[in-house]
């Protein structure tokens, strides 16, 4: 069963997963994006430039077949008059190639975004084990690709045939029309044809784009085992962990310890629950948790606070609450600053006190709700 987890990749793909293979130079492309935005922007090229480009060609044209027997004696105007003839034409094919190459790099940005990576032109050595390549071309994913090339090439040369087939009569009709307007008719003729093939390419990058996606992450599908194994180097072996968090209860054991030597009361319940509390006129502004417990770690704070006479008072509600509620290192909760003001005032009064004179040990009252005891007791009484 382990080893079939292991072969099933059925589980999404994480954004670590996503991610890194971003940087190996994965992303989904849709060839049929790019093609319908190049000859989308070959139209609008056709039908804003080629006018002007045109008008630029036939002047070059008459320049280069104009005679001019002056050149002749005119020594280096060859050169001149091809530099300009080719400087012309480089102009208008530049043109193109930027109008071209901007639609191409639009369509990569809106299919899969911008990504540079280095290790999608590194040598792979087993992309040249021809075995490997072999089973690459049968893949169903490649299937799959030759079947689409194969349609698109069927429709493409359908509508194609359509187009052709509907303005036949005007393509005949350009054999008797002047060379300067059959140039023209046929230049509009070809901007219709591409039209035709630009919607039906726009239909299929629709469909290709949502289509490339989600075939990109159905490759990146992970296993249970790889997702045990990415959440053990992200989060780390729940081992290391363990020993983390013991580390750390440790330190705030010492830490605690150290701090109860310096409290001014210790509030216990007997031997369960024991909360040290220190309050400073002048510079605390509330009384402040430094040090809790249960069980064995509060009869360690008894004894260190009996070890260095630090007061001791037995107050079982209101330690169980002190505990539950009052956070480490923090002031009191105000819901409790009643109950902790009485036993302050206990300790003042028993300073002053004369040896033999004690004030009696107060019960300090616990708001309802407060302590754990009562609502288990809550809890267990619809049972009783």
């Amino acid at each position: 069963m382990a080893e079939k987890d292991a072969q099933d990749h059925n589980l999404p793909a994480s954004q670590r997963k996503i991610k890194k293979a971003r940087e190996e130079g994965q992303l989904p492309r849709s060839r049929d994006l790019v093609h319908a935005l190049m000859v989308a922007a070959l139209i609008l090229l056709a039908w804003t430039w080629l006018p002007q480009a045109v008008g630029e060609w036939k002047l070059l044209l008459a320049d280069g077949l104009r005679f001019n027997a002056q050149s002749l004696q005119t020594p280096g105007i060859l050169q001149t008059t091809l530099a300009d003839f080719g400087g012309r034409l480089a102009r208008a094919l530049l043109m193109m190639f930027v109008v071209l190459g901007g639609a191409a790099v639009a369509a990569q940005l809106a299919s899969g975004g911008w990504n540079f990576s280095t290790k999608a032109i590194s040598l792979r050595w087993n992309l040249l084990n021809p075995l490997t390549g072999i089973g690459r071309m049968f893949s169903g994913q490649n299937a799959g690709q030759a079947l689409k090339a194969v349609l698109l090439a069927l429709v493409l040369g359908a509508v194609a045939a359509a187009a052709l087939w509907q303005r036949m009569d005007h393509y005949i009709g350009l054999m008797s029309a002047p060379l300067e307007e059959a140039l023209s008719q046929a230049g509009q003729l070809m901007l219709a044809g591409l039209m035709s093939l630009a919607v039906a390419l726009a239909i299929f990058a629709a469909i290709d784009v949502p289509l490339q996606r989600q075939l990109y992450l159905r490759r990146l599908r992970m296993s249970r085992v790889e997702v045990k194994q990415e959440h053990k180097e992200t989060e780390g072996s729940p081992e290391v962990k363990a020993r983390q968090r013991a580390r750390m209860r440790e330190l705030t054991r010492q830490r605690m310890m150290a701090a109860v030597p310096k409290a001014t009361l210790v509030v216990m319940n007997p031997s369960h629950y024991a909360v040290a509390l220190r309050y400073e006129e002048g510079k605390d502004a509330a009384p402040i948790v430094v040090a809790k417990g249960v069980d064995l770690l509060a009869l360690r704070i008894r004894d260190v606070a009996k070890e260095h006479r630090v007061p001791v008072l037995q107050a079982p509600p209101l330690a169980r609450a002190l505990y539950a509620h009052a956070k480490l290192d923090r002031e009191v909760p105000l819901s409790l600053f009643a109950a902790v003001a009485q036993v302050l005032a206990y300790l003042y009064q028993l300073r002053a006190a004369m040896p033999g004179r004690e004030p009696p040990a107060p019960n300090p009252e616990v708001p309802k709700g407060m302590d754990p005891q009562e609502e288990s007791a809550a809890r267990e009484e619809p049972d009783a």
